[in-house]
């Protein structure tokens, strides 16, 4: 079977679809499939509008030649990919990532809405570029054969927003990976390597760890954005995790922690709520005071073995075979 891959990103750039583009494409070619893969980012040197177009064009001989055509973000592949399949007449497949609509708009205002509640309180506060970012996106989700959430939380989000009750939706969840061994840290720090966005809310946790009662406690914030193949090393090194965002959808750091059985906080305003409710320590991202009682916490050697102890009984794998064969089936209901 002839696939195409349309990702954003693809490594050694870091993120989901980058992730998901490499590891499908391996598993699939590996199966015997002609796997073509094309990224967007490529053509970020040129200016938007234009390089839309030149990564239309880029596409057009293998959308004609794929059986069908896998959309890893909902915009700026989206877009050029989705037209290219109307031309050819060409099943296609998206996978949502984040929302890249909400993340630009709390970048651009600075107001901290919490994602779930970004459409029912913010449309009528969009800019002229924000309405015409929405308008697309929606023509894309309703013009699709079939949507991919990896979680229902942000299905449910989208639903009602984008009008898309009509549309054919999938949940597959992310990749959980085996169990890695890890090692004992030497003090307690706290990973929140991350991108300086606003809605990764990193000033509130700057405060947090200000905090006499944090210091007191010895939680220490390790913050900055690292290559993937370091941040890993650093998780596997680290006391425990934080992420209190905004809205995460399904933080591939929180997945990464639970690998090497490292304790973690996490912001309520995700959709792993029901997958690790029982493992996770969760926090109110816009209450500072609820997220240093949980640093505090965790920072108790006896709280902290309980907690390791929950996270090696989670037993929960998602391989990356089992996503790649989940996709095929999905394609073999819309053919």
């Amino acid at each position: 079977m002839n696939i195409l891959i349309a990702t954003g990103i693809y490594p050694p750039e870091i993120g989901g679809p980058a992730q998901y583009a490499m590891n499908l494409c391996d598993i699939w070619q590996k199966q015997g499939h002609n796997v073509t893969t094309k990224v967007f980012s490529n053509w970020n040197y040129l200016p938007t509008g234009i390089r839309h177009f030149a990564y239309f064009c880029s596409i057009l001989l293998p959308t004609a030649k794929a059986d069908f055509v896998l959309i890893l973000d909902t915009y700026s592949c989206a877009l050029p990919a989705t037209l290219a399949c109307k031309l050819f007449g060409k099943k296609n497949i998206l996978r949502t990532g984040g929302d890249f609509l909400w993340e630009s708009y709390v970048e651009r205002t600075g107001d901290l809405v919490l994602f779930r509640e970004f459409y029912v309180k913010k449309i009528p506060e969009f800019s002229n570029k924000e309405k015409l970012i929405f308008k697309f996106t929606k023509a894309i989700l309703k013009n699709v054969d079939a949507i991919i959430w990896s979680t229902e939380w942000q299905k449910n989000i989208f639903m009602d927003p984008y009008e898309l009750q009509n549309q054919k939706h999938f949940v597959v969840e992310n990749y959980y990976g085996p169990r890695i061994p890890s090692s004992e840290p030497k003090h307690k720090n706290f990973i929140a390597f991350t991108r300086k966005l606003k809605w990764k809310h990193m000033e509130a946790l700057l405060k947090v760890f200000n905090r006499k009662d944090v210091i007191d406690s010895e939680g220490v914030l390790d913050a900055g954005a690292v290559p993937h193949s370091e941040f890993l090393d650093t998780i596997k090194n680290s006391y425990a995790v934080i992420i209190a965002s905004l809205g995460d959808i399904s933080p591939n750091t929180i997945l990464d922690a639970i690998s090497f059985g490292k304790p973690f906080i996490l912001t309520r305003e995700t959709g792993l709520y029901e997958r690790i409710k029982d493992i996770a320590l969760w926090v109110d991202p816009k209450n500072e005071r609820d997220v240093a009682e949980k640093v505090i916490w965790l920072c108790d050697n006896s709280n902290y073995l309980e907690q390791k102890r929950k996270i090696e009984e989670f037993t929960f794998v998602h391989t990356w075979e089992e996503i790649a064969k989940e996709y095929l089936d999905i394609y073999n209901t819309i053919k």
